[in-house]
């Protein structure tokens, strides 16, 4: 019956890839580079139109040429998009290491610290408000309500008035673990785990930062998008000696240029896998959202753990008293 149910399942996720999702993504408009692309492919079919009408077939010359460099062009931009997104992936490797090391402080936390629940609420929270920190720094914004819901809005501001935010909540987990170890309620081994999972942590936003603030050679950039042009403007006259009327040169030209354009716009997009701005940004907000739901359930389920424990040495208590 289970084998039943998961080819079942497997079948309906094809089915709807096969239909739904391939339709839904090939009309696509909003989250694609088509509405960013149109202008200039506009602008590439005016230019065409007025090669058209000035120059005429005299000026047309032959294809091959064109076809080389066409093949040349497709390589360069494969390249610059699979640099692009190879920085895209790193991030989200990065991100998955920072769920997977704040899950990790968070269970060391609490299975190795203070039992006092404010302790461990207090340590919790902050794990979980350092993602959230982590995604606003790296997209430059100083507003952080969600760490204000976590923390209160006392501690949010002092967090949002520091030079570098990730480092003060930081600071703050690393303040608390200390406290817990000085005052012999975390030992020094659990307490030398934890400091290497809130310096992992650190150490992944700081490879995050890298992707931000270096961005790929700006002259290979700008040497991609010349050849663009120079190509896609001397095709005119390669499509002139192909095609019999003049006329239908602009348009064959903007069919041409569209996935040329949205390619090198990709490649150029994906050098941010931070920014909200750009096309196929990373989901933090999801990200963050499954560690703060995580983290959160991890403390209520060791309430609820507690709490049954009590019950269970209560009712043993009163069954050897009644005895």
């Amino acid at each position: 019956m289970a084998e039943n149910l998961q080819w079942r399942f497997w079948d309906e996720t094809a089915e709807r890839w096969r239909t739904h999702d391939f339709w839904r993504e090939a009309l696509a408009w909003h989250g694609t580079a088509t509405p960013h692309v149109l202008p200039r492919v506009a602008t590439f079919g005016l230019i065409s139109a007025l090669i058209c009408a000035v120059a005429g077939p005299r000026l047309a010359i032959p294809v091959g040429p064109h076809e080389v460099a066409g093949a040349v062009l497709g390589l360069l931009l494969v390249l610059r998009t699979n640099a692009g997104y190879e920085r895209w992936w790193e991030a989200r490797r990065l991100w998955g290491g920072i769920v997977n090391q704040a899950r990790n402080l968070a269970i060391q936390a609490l299975a190795y610290g203070p039992g006092a629940p404010p302790w461990r609420d207090q340590v919790v929270r902050l794990t979980i408000a350092f993602a959230h920190v982590a995604r606003h720094s790296l997209r430059g914004e100083r507003e952080i309500p969600d760490v204000a819901a976590l923390l209160g809005a006392g501690p949010a501001a002092r967090i949002a008035r520091a030079a570098h935010m990730p480092n003060a909540v930081a600071r703050e987990i690393g303040r608390s673990l200390r406290q817990a170890h000085e005052g012999e309620a975390m030992d020094g081994f659990a307490f030398m785990q934890a400091e290497g999972q809130r310096a992992t942590l650190i150490d992944h936003v700081g490879a995050c930062e890298r992707i931000l603030k270096t961005p790929l050679a700006r002259v290979y950039s700008i040497k991609i998008r010349q050849f663009i042009v120079l190509f896609l403007v001397t095709l005119n006259f390669a499509l002139l000696d192909r095609l019999k009327s003049n006329w239908l040169v602009p348009p064959v030209l903007m069919l041409v240029a569209y996935p040329v354009l949205a390619v090198d716009l990709i490649g150029s997009e994906l050098q941010n896998p931070f920014s909200r701005r750009n096309l196929g940004h990373l989901p933090l907000e999801d990200i963050c959202g499954t560690i703060e739901a995580n983290l959160l359930g991890l403390v209520a389920e060791e309430a609820e753990a507690e709490g049954e424990a009590g019950t269970s040495g209560l009712d043993r208590e009163t069954g050897d008293g009644v005895g």
